[in-house]
């Protein structure tokens, strides 16, 4: 361990906990806002407990990758072949993640006796100078002879977010001495003073390394982030076959204003970069990272907050490519943007980087796990036609485990942290960003006692937040507006938003919020042309989608075009609305004019939330929808 001063853990205990007073807000403990079951999001968090997290474990053990630990240390024969991607260790150190925040959450002692048994198979599993990959151990490549393609780095940037989270919220510390000798071997080889030039072809462990800097105080661990940030862009790596773009290896960090290549590379790498700012308060990083967040969010994001255009390389496309029946959109992706929106909001503040992430929460990655817990999407399609088959990545239907398995233990450790993400604090205020049934404890610096915040949202826009204890003359609780409430009251009054997006009240008074959470349509950009002459059905922060289980007798999902001019009604199944079912022509291609219209036969179609989609039976579903006006 270091002789550096720690930082106080168990105040850290956040998946981002800065140290330098560079950023505009600070993040609160995950065990200080307590998402409570009563609402959406903290039911959701009891079944990621209950549910998820078992069934991660179990996982684990059914797909070999314990055994690969196992192999190595003589615990079952050594002759028992490796088993998945070269990668899968950080499947195991992501599931390890998830269980250290669901024990700063709740404080459970379930998983106790799993961490005892899996850290202690890492450890044995190290060789004598650090390393740590069983993959490269059971001789499927060389160390550090593929950095393109091996995930070394990656891999170890999750064991140690894994340490980190599990130092910070239950004080242990055994995982984290396994994690510093391997990132001392990697400081001794790649670092700025290293034997040899290199960085990761799947960037990760840069937001790793920072957040190891801000729990052991040891700067080495913040120079050796910012170095690999530094090579990124300069031809460090070996392009291959999908060029330097799918690394982001084409452009240096600075000087790219747009997001390209691998999506999840790319946003893992944003998230990194920003963290470096979060401690250096480098203007020229922030700047770079503000002009690839607006290239990300305003012309590259799905309306469900999902990002991924192109199957072939997992990638973003080009500005406004946003195909639906063919969108990767991977659950990955959208978990890596919740980490960086969030960072980029205790960079500079503002009322859109909440927006996005009540997008990605309440649609993309609600999308990816079905209704108990256990079968996921890896793949987040917008329209999935009648006739759709299976693809590895893009199945059909949610399935309870994958080859390549880096989603699930993703959303696991993503749920278990979600709290981290409702509420920020200043010296002055306590900033309220995600609405649900919450109990938030005050820092001192604000009072003391709980902020106590009840709402049945999404399913409403009322929310009342209270304040069950003191605060001092001149605090103030601050309460996003999210952009599309078309009208908002405070107390019964109408109120408009300060220019960040924040109505802001005394904390002690604090607030009765109502947001207008009517049914609308909306529009894409124009040049989105996989949608054009298409509308989408959002309430509130809910996107919604029709689906073949819903449509009337035969009536093709297809062939329904909906009535923007009759205003959609809010039913107990979901949001019903006036449309039109036209039958398909029979011919692929006519001349203009030649054919008569079909006979259009009116129906009532129920829409229902995108994040509830194929919990019943596998069918076609589609959120874009061709109007009949």
């Amino acid at each position: 361990m270091t002789d550096q001063p720690a930082s106080p853990s168990r105040a850290a205990a956040t998946p981002a906990a800065p140290r330098a007073d560079v950023g505009v807000a600070r993040p609160l403990p995950v065990g200080a806002v307590r998402l409570l079951p009563t609402g959406v999001l903290g039911a959701w968090q009891d079944r990621n407990a209950q549910a998820t997290i078992p069934h991660c474990i179990d996982q684990l053990e059914a797909a070999g990758n314990l055994d690969n630990y196992r192999r190595l240390v003589g615990d079952i024969d050594p002759a028992t072949p490796y088993r998945g991607f070269i990668f899968a260790d950080s499947d195991v150190h992501k599931v390890i993640e998830a269980v250290a925040w669901e024990i700063g959450r709740s404080g459970t002692t379930a998983f106790d006796g799993w961490l005892d048994e899996v850290i202690d198979l890492l450890a044995r599993a190290q060789e004598p100078d650090g390393y740590l990959m069983t993959a490269i151990q059971a001789g499927l490549r060389e160390r550090w002879a593929d950095l393109e393609n091996a995930h070394e780095l990656y891999v170890l940037g999750h064991m140690v977010q894994a340490a980190v989270a599990l130092q910070r919220c239950a004080g242990r510390d055994d995982l984290l001495r396994v994690a510093l000798r391997f990132v001392d071997l990697v400081d001794a080889t790649f670092g700025p003073d290293g034997e040899r030039v290199g960085i990761c072809g799947h960037p990760e462990i840069e937001t790793a390394l920072v957040e190891l800097y801000r729990e052991t105080g040891e700067q080495r661990h913040l120079a050796l982030a910012q170095h690999m940030i530094d090579l990124r862009g300069t031809g460090t790596l070996v392009a291959g076959g999908l060029g330097p773009q799918y690394f982001q290896d084409h452009e240096p960090v600075r000087q790219a204003r747009t997001v390209a290549g691998h999506a999840v590379r790319q946003l893992y790498l944003a998230a990194g970069a920003t963290d470096v700012y979060l401690e250096t308060g480098e203007a020229e990083l922030l700047d770079a990272m503000h002009d690839q967040w607006v290239d990300a969010h305003e012309r590259k994001m799905y309306i469900s907050g999902a990002f991924g255009s192109r199957h072939r390389d997992e990638a973003f496309g080009s500005a406004y490519e946003l195909p639906s029946d063919r969108a990767y959109a991977e659950t990955c992706a959208t978990i890596a943007d919740l980490h960086w929106s969030w960072r980029m909001f205790l960079a500079d503040g503002g009322s859109r980087y909440g927006d996005v992430v009540e997008r990605e929460i309440h649609n993309a990655l609600a999308a990816s796990l079905d209704a108990g817990g256990t079968r996921f999407f890896y793949a987040n399609p917008l329209q999935s036609r009648p006739d759709k088959h299976s693809e590895e990545s893009a199945p059909r239907e949610r399935l309870p485990w994958y080859p390549c398995a880096c989603c699930p233990p993703n959303i696991a450790r993503a749920v278990a942290q979600m709290g981290a993400y409702v509420a920020s604090v200043t010296d002055s205020e306590i900033a309220v960003h995600q609405f649900a049934d919450a109990d938030i404890d005050l820092p001192e610096a604000l009072g003391s006692g709980t902020v106590r915040v009840r709402t049945r949202y999404p399913e409403d826009g009322v929310v009342e937040v209270t304040l069950d204890g003191t605060a001092p003359a001149g605090a103030r609780l601050a309460l996003r507006v999210p952009a599309w409430s078309t009208s908002t009251t405070v107390d019964g009054r109408a109120a408009d938003p300060d220019p960040d997006g924040y109505l802001r009240v005394p904390l002690a008074d604090g607030a009765r919020l109502e947001l207008d959470v009517a049914p609308r349509w909306t529009v894409a950009h124009p040049r989105v042309d996989a949608v054009r002459g298409c509308v989408a059905l959002e309430r509130g922060p809910l996107v919604y989608a029709i689906e073949q289980a819903d449509m009337p007798d035969g009536v093709e999902v297809d062939d329904v075009r909906v009535h923007t001019d009759s205003p959609p009604r809010v039913t107990e199944g979901g949001v019903t609305v006036s449309a039109v079912a036209v039958p398909p022509p029979s011919a692929l291609y006519a001349t203009l004019g030649s054919t008569a219209p079909a006979p259009a036969r009116p129906v009532t179609v129920t829409a229902i939330p995108f994040a509830t989609w194929g919990n019943r039976t596998p069918g076609a579903m589609r959120v874009w929808l061709p109007t009949a006006d």
